[in-house]
C-alpha cells in the first residue's frame, strides 16, 4: 500500500475543497470497498477525505411523503427502517441480499452506489483492464465473463456494476442529491451511472470533487407492490448473475404504473423502458408479461459463456411481476382471450 495523506472533514465544504483541490483524492465512509482495492492496489489514493463523521445519516420523512435518505447512513439501518420495509420493501430487500450483516453494519448509502466492479481483471492489476488503466485493453472479453454484462457493454468494456441497492432505487424512480464546487444539484438514480463506451474508467456521472448528500425516494403511489429478485452462484452472500427490482400499480386490472430495473447484466442498473412501455395499460397476463420482457431483452448481445443470463433475467423479471400482480389484487390470467 502506497503513503496517502488523510483528513477528516469538519464540514461539507471542506471536504469538498479538498478532494477537488488534489488529484487522486477519495472520500472514505464506511470504506468496505475501497480499502480492498487499495489493498489489491487497484486504488492509490494521494489523499483519503474521511465524511464519516459528517452529518449525512439522517432518514427524514418530508410533508409530500417522500423520503430523504443521508448518503452515511449504513445499509442495515436503511434495511431496518419501519417506513422503507413498508413503503419501498423492495429497497429492503435489496439491501439485505446483497451483504453479510456485518458488511451491512459498515456500509453506507453513498459507497454502495460508488461500489466498483468485482470484474476480476479489474481487479487484478496484473491484467490488461481498460477499467482500471485505460488502453491496456479489456482482459475478460477474450477470457473468463461468466459474470459479465450482456446489456449495453462496448469493445472496451464489458463489466457490470455489483450494487443490488442502486437496482431497487433505479426502479423506484429515486434521485440522488450531490454537492460539488459549483453548489448542489440532483440526479434521477437510474442515470447516475454510466455505460462505458469508450471510457469505462468513469462509472458515474459525478464531477471532479461531488459527493452523495442523499438519496431521495419519491413517495409510493396508491396502491404500489415492488419486489427484489436476484439469482446468485450460491444461497449465501454473492453478487447477483442477474437481479430485477419491480414495483407495480394496478388500476381496474391493468397497470396504471410499472418501472422494472435489471441488475447484474450491464455497467449500470438497466431500467426496462421498453417493458415498461408495453405493459402500460395493459393487462398483466402471463404472456403480455413475458412479451414485455422479451421485447426488453432483444438488446441483449450476450458473449461466448454469458448467454445463459438472457434466459435467467426473464425468468426472474417475469416471476416478479406475476407475484407483484397477485399482489395488487388481481392475479394474472392463466390464458389469454
Amino acid at each position: 500500500m502506497k503513503p496517502f495523506d488523510y483528513v477528516r472533514a469538519a464540514d461539507l465544504a471542506e471536504a469538498v475543497a479538498v478532494h477537488a483541490g488534489r488529484p487522486g483524492a477519495r472520500y472514505l465512509g464506511g470504506g468496505t470497498n475501497l480499502v480492498d482495492l487499495m489493498k489489491l492496489g487497484v486504488e492509490s489514493p494521494t489523499v483519503l477525505v474521511d465524511i464519516s463523521r459528517l452529518p449525512l445519516a439522517a432518514v427524514e420523512e418530508a410533508p409530500s411523503g417522500a423520503l430523504r435518505i443521508g448518503s452515511t447512513t449504513r445499509n442495515s439501518d436503511i434495511a431496518a427502517h419501519p417506513l422503507v420495509r413498508a413503503r419501498y420493501p423492495v429497497l429492503a430487500q435489496a439491501l439485505l441480499a446483497g451483504a453479510s450483516g456485518q458488511l451491512r453494519n459498515v456500509a453506507t448509502t453513498g459507497g454502495n452506489l460508488l461500489q466498483r466492479t468485482r470484474c476480476s481483471y479489474f481487479q487484478d492489476v496484473s491484467k490488461p483492464c481498460n477499467k482500471r488503466e485505460p488502453g491496456t485493453g479489456c482482459g475478460a472479453r477474450d477470457g473468463l465473463h461468466r459474470d459479465h454484462a450482456v446489456l449495453g457493454h462496448s469493445q472496451e468494456c464489458i463489466a457490470t456494476h455489483p450494487s443490488d441497492m442502486a437496482v431497487a432505487l433505479a426502479a423506484l424512480d429515486a434521485d440522488i442529491e450531490l454537492y460539488g464546487t459549483d453548489g448542489a444539484r440532483t440526479v434521477p438514480a437510474a442515470a447516475f451511472h454510466r455505460l462505458p463506451g469508450e471510457r469505462p474508467e468513469q462509472d458515474t456521472v459525478l464531477r471532479d470533487g461531488e459527493i452523495v448528500t442523499a438519496v431521495v425516494l419519491p413517495a409510493p403511489g396508491s396502491g404500489a407492490v415492488s419486489l427484489y429478485r436476484k439469482a446468485r452462484d450460491r444461497a449465501s452472500y454473492a453478487f447477483a448473475l442477474a437481479s430485477v427490482a419491480a414495483v407495480l400499480e394496478l388500476d381496474g386490472g391493468r397497470v396504471r404504473r410499472v418501472s422494472l430495473a435489471f441488475g447484474g447484466l450491464a455497467h449500470r442498473p438497466w431500467r426496462a423502458t421498453a417493458a415498461e412501455a408495453l405493459l402500460a395499460g395493459a393487462e398483466p397476463t402471463p404472456a403480455a408479461l413475458r412479451e414485455a420482457v422479451r421485447a426488453e431483452l432483444a438488446a441483449a448481445r450476450p458473449l461466448r459463456d454469458n448467454g445463459y443470463k438472457v434466459a435467467l433475467a426473464a425468468n426472474l423479471a417475469v416471476d416478479a411481476l406475476t407475484t407483484l400482480a397477485g399482489r395488487a389484487g388481481t392475479p394474472p390470467r392463466t390464458r389469454t382471450p
